[in-house]
């Protein structure tokens, strides 16, 4: 399987880092997502390839997922974690064990097992947090039947905020465009309950730290979409843009910040005017997501920023149809992992990673 990092870069020429381990490699925390999903078997089917470039802890069931690389024809080679000190060899995934409560079956979901899923959340949290591992990399899970299972969760990237502290922004990414998040997983009806000049302000700050911090970024270039049609066209469709959001915008950009908008939706996704933003922000999740899921769905990587800790993730759900089958494509994931590294690197040697091909400093 050819491995490409993102925005081009391919894996092979991905710097390393030596307060990493002691090969070099970044050692990155990989939670395997629902396990009766495709998460198992991307992890499986993309991460001996990666480990050429990267170490590969899987924080996840053991038993779980060597009878899962049995379905799938698979040979793999799982070592216990032992820490940064001894690094096993190119083609060894490590793993970091978690156990399921109950046998998993490919493509049927259990409840009883929705402990489980948020067990490898918290235990790779922790080790990230605690420095024992660099970043953390996630599969999909399956937020219904986390719900069903009487746990309240709204997806990953809220989750993982009440573990660790701050405001989280989702971004996903792909080669040519960022789109950040105003508000993530909450219908439609309550975007413009929950979004305020406060939040937003809070949204924009974080959008710009993190760019200039984590994607080494000097200047962020925000553009921010309108929350109506046009962008309320002067309150006569709707007065968010008039009431408060035009507003805000003027405010963040006398503090420095370069913030362009609002914008209507319906024209920023366009090249020439995407061309010249580091990142667009939408004002909720489908405003956004559909053009850059229909430019480089499959490719495309979701980061959360606004927290202590450095997290991946791919673009896509846990698509219970083909768990076990093999037919799955493990772009996003390779992109996920890609993408952690760089930052990691970036994080230690901010100019380690050039030449203006990274997906991070220059999409």
């Amino acid at each position: 399987m050819p491995v490409v990092g993102v925005g081009g870069l391919p894996a092979s020429r991905l710097p390393l880092h030596p307060l990493s381990s002691p090969d070099g490699r970044v050692v990155l925390a990989l939670t395997p997502g629902e396990p009766a999903g495709i998460g198992p078997d991307i992890v499986l089917l993309a991460g001996t390839a990666l480990t050429k470039h990267v170490r590969l802890v899987l924080v996840g069931d053991v038993d779980m997922l060597f009878g899962r690389a049995a379905q799938l024809g698979l040979s793999i080679r799982l070592s216990p974690f032992s820490g940064r000190g001894e690094a096993p060899p190119v083609g060894t995934l490590e793993y970091i064990q978690v156990p399921c409560r109950h046998p998993v079956v490919a493509g049927e979901l259990n409840s009883a097992n929705a402990h489980y899923v948020l067990s490898t959340l918290d235990e790779a949290v922790s080790r990230v947090a605690k420095g024992q591992l660099d970043a953390l990399v996630t599969a999909p899970v399956h937020k219904g039947v986390i719900n069903d299972a009487g746990f309240s969760f709204t997806g990953h990237t809220e989750y993982l905020a009440a573990r660790t502290g701050g405001t989280p922004v989702m971004m996903l990414a792909v080669p040519g465009l960022r789109v950040a998040l105003a508000t993530t997983h909450i219908p439609l009806s309550a975007v413009t309950q929950v979004l305020n000049e406060s939040l937003l302000t809070r949204i924009i700050r974080i959008l710009d730290a993190d760019l200039r911090a984590k994607f080494a970024i000097e200047r962020p270039r925000i553009l921010a979409c309108g929350v109506n049609p046009h962008a309320g066209e002067q309150g006569h469709i709707g007065r968010e843009e008039v009431d408060w959001l035009d507003r805000t915008l003027q405010r963040l950009r006398a503090e420095g910040l370069c913030v362009d908008g609002p914008k209507p939706a319906d024209t920023a996704f366009v090249p020439e005017v995407r061309a010249n933003a580091d990142v667009l922000l939408a004002m909720y999740h489908d405003q956004g997501l559909p053009a850059l899921k229909a430019l480089g769905f499959g490719q495309a990587v979701n980061v959360t920023l606004g927290l202590p800790i450095l997290r991946t993730s791919v673009d896509h759900g846990t698509a219970l149809a083909l768990a076990g089958t093999g037919h799955v494509d493990v772009g996003s994931l390779a992109a996920a992992v890609g993408l952690a590294a760089e930052l990691v690197l970036l994080r230690h040697k901010p100019m380690a990673v050039g030449g203006g091909q990274v997906l991070g400093r220059d999409a």
